[in-house]
C-alpha cells in the first residue's frame, strides 16, 4: 500500500495553525474525519491521545506521526499537515515540528500499519522532501509531492 492511497486533499492541510501539541493532535483527528471512514471519531482521538501517553511520535527532523489503532475505522485512515509554526512536540531531537503526519489503523490489520508507518518515516527522513514540502502551497501540491516520491523511493 502506498501512502498517496490513503492520502486526498480533504485530509491534507497547509499552514494549519495550532497552538500546542494536544492542539495540533485534536485538529488532525478533525481533519482525518474528512475521510469518511471513522464510525466513532470520539473514540479514534482517545486512541490517538493514549499511544501519545506511552511516548512522543515527535521523531525528530521537524516531523511527528501520532498514531494508533481502533476498530472504530472502516479502514486506514490518515491525516496530513505543515503546520503555519512549528510547535513543540516532545520530539526525540528536542527539536519543533512542523509537519504532522496521523494514521490510524484497524487493530486487525498490524501489519499494514507498521508498514505505513516504516514508509512515511523513510520519506521524512530525506532533507529534500520535507524541503519540498514546506514550499507547499496547497493540499494537491503536497499530494503530488507524496506521489512523485513514492515513485521514485520506493517499488510501487
Amino acid at each position: 500500500m502506498k501512502i498517496s492511497d490513503i492520502l486526498n486533499e480533504k485530509i491534507i492541510a497547509v499552514d494549519l495553525e495550532c497552538i500546542d501539541k494536544d492542539d495540533a493532535i485534536n485538529k488532525m483527528v478533525d481533519l482525518a474525519g474528512n475521510s469518511g471512514l471513522m464510525t466513532n471519531i470520539e473514540k479514534v482521538r482517545q486512541c490517538v491521545f493514549d499511544r501519545e501517553k506511552l511516548v512522543s511520535t515527535g521523531v525528530g527532523k521537524g516531523f511527528a506521526i501520532p498514531h494508533g489503532k481502533t476498530d472504530e475505522i472502516k479502514d486506514i485512515v490518515a491525516a496530513f499537515a505543515i503546520l503555519k509554526n512549528p510547535i513543540d512536540f516532545d520530539s526525540i531531537d528536542l527539536e519543533p515540528v512542523k509537519f504532522i503526519f496521523l494514521i490510524i489503523g484497524k487493530e486487525s490489520l498490524l501489519n499494514a500499519h507498521i508498514k505505513l508507518l516504516s514508509r512515511i518515516s523513510r520519506l521524512m527522513n530525506k532533507d529534500d522532501f520535507r524541503e519540498r514540502l514546506e514550499e507547499a502551497k496547497s493540499p494537491a501540491e503536497v499530494l503530488k509531492l507524496f506521489k512523485e516520491e513514492e515513485q521514485t523511493y520506493f517499488d510501487v
